[in-house]
């Protein structure tokens, strides 16, 4: 009897979830189409939902492609990333060809010293705190204690970078540049010649810088392998496994049904493209690319305001405007798509039926691990005022919009994050 009224009350547990996800899901949108001040606002809670929802279930991260090489010796993330560059370079393409690139706000960035100096920190940091700006906002939800730290010190670093972006020429000005940007080399200005103004060569460039980094990879793991220290990630494996359904057990309502469409990981490729159609319509609507990074400074000047502070004296420390700590939270757009981006977590882990699991698994920290979360989230923080952005500002964005500086905040950040994560092996051991 006590063993039947123990399954029936796990029974009942295990269905409150995922009836909680639905609602919760439905909340959000409702409280978002009526009280968000625009369209667009509610537009981008809705990306944010989105990418949240997709990061989550494909277990997908940017600081993943180099930490996961290192510490596991797979680098089937990183090679994911790769065709989602790509592909995601296509869908740009589709975008600019019949249009003049400079009515969108493309992110072609300077190549400085402030992109090197700030990939290596950014590198180094997202080694510490196994996050990045999008990945930390996923990880509150999965990791709060060392999410939250990483956070506010994320922040605090974005914060104190501002004056340096704003106003340092090795932050500003570029070594290189093409015709169409002066603030960048754009691709296709290289490629004028190639009968469709220059996205052909661009493309096909793109494809041969990702081609090298998949086949360097695969070098590195095979390496891994023969040198045994390869250890594989979890996570990877259960994506992987094929799916034993047959359409002749196929029912509409039933928990297979379920699993399948909620439940199930998705693997890396089906992350990738789920992001790469986000960000399509992202682009398409808003003229621009996904960025992160830059409200978490915000957030610490509103942070700072309870301590006194005005935002007048805030926008003086930081050259900005007062604006940018006095205006409503939900009033600045990436805010408002950052928010959505942890939301969507949420509700992925409770339609999974996973979120008090997966809550509690990292509720502990020692001191140590405080410290170096810390300094993790400080050094990311300032390294996306030097580099002008992070894994998907400095990286992503610009890749997929055809700047040559996303090649080289690659570089650089893989540099940082090797050196992060042997000095944070020492640090354990």
């Amino acid at each position: 009897m006590s063993m039947s009224k123990a399954n029936v009350k796990t029974q009942s547990v295990t269905n409150v979830q995922p009836f909680a996800g639905f609602i919760f899901l439905a909340i959000v949108i409702l409280l978002g189409a009526n009280f968000l001040e625009s369209n667009m606002l509610f537009f981008r809670l809705l990306v944010g939902l989105g990418l949240g929802y997709s990061l989550s279930r494909a277990y997908t991260g940017f600081a993943g492609s180099i930490n996961r090489a290192y510490t596991t010796g797979s680098t089937k993330l990183l090679r994911t990333l790769m065709f989602m560059f790509f592909i995601s370079s296509v869908v740009t393409t589709a975008f600019l060809l019949n249009n003049d690139p400079t009515t969108f706000n493309l992110w072609i960035n300077p190549i400085n010293l402030g992109l090197i100096v700030g990939g290596i920190l950014f590198g180094f940091g997202m080694s510490f705190s196994a996050c990045c700006a999008s990945g930390v906002l996923t990880d509150l939800v999965t990791a709060l204690p060392r999410a939250l730290i990483t956070l506010i010190f994320f922040g605090m670093g974005v914060f104190l970078g501002f004056p340096i972006q704003r106003s340092s020429s090795f932050v500003t000005d570029t070594w290189f540049h093409s015709s169409t940007f002066e603030g960048g080399v754009f691709l296709p200005d290289l490629f004028k010649w190639d009968g469709l103004n220059g996205y052909v060569g661009a493309l096909a460039l793109t494809a041969v810088f990702c081609g090298i980094v998949i086949f360097l990879s695969f070098m590195y793991e095979r390496h891994r392998k023969q040198s045994k220290t390869y250890a594989g990630h979890f996570v990877e494996t259960q994506q992987d496994q094929p799916t034993t359904f047959d359409t002749k057990d196929y029912s509409l309502f039933s928990s297979e049904t379920y699993h399948r469409l909620f439940v199930r990981p998705w693997t890396l490729k089906q992350g990738a493209v789920a992001i790469t159609l986000i960000f399509a319509l992202l682009m398409g609507v808003t003229q621009s690319g996904w960025g992160a990074s830059t409200p978490y400074g915000f957030w610490f000047g509103k942070f700072l305001m309870l301590f006194g502070f005005s935002p007048e004296a805030l926008a003086a420390f930081t050259l900005g405007t007062p604006e940018q700590y006095s205006a409503p939270f939900f009033s600045n757009p990436v805010s408002t798509q950052n928010i959505g981006i942890m939301l969507g977590t949420i509700f992925f882990l409770l339609t999974a039926n996973k979120f008090k699991q997966t809550f509690m698994s990292e509720m502990h920290l020692t001191k140590r691990e405080l410290v170096l979360f810390a300094l993790g989230g400080l050094a990311m923080g300032f390294g996306t005022r030097l580099a002008n952005g992070c894994n998907v500002g400095a990286l992503y964005t610009p890749i997929a919009q055809f700047s040559l500086s996303g090649w080289a905040f690659l570089i650089f950040m893989t540099i940082g994050g090797i050196i992060g994560n042997t000095f944070a092996k020492t640090w354990f051991k």
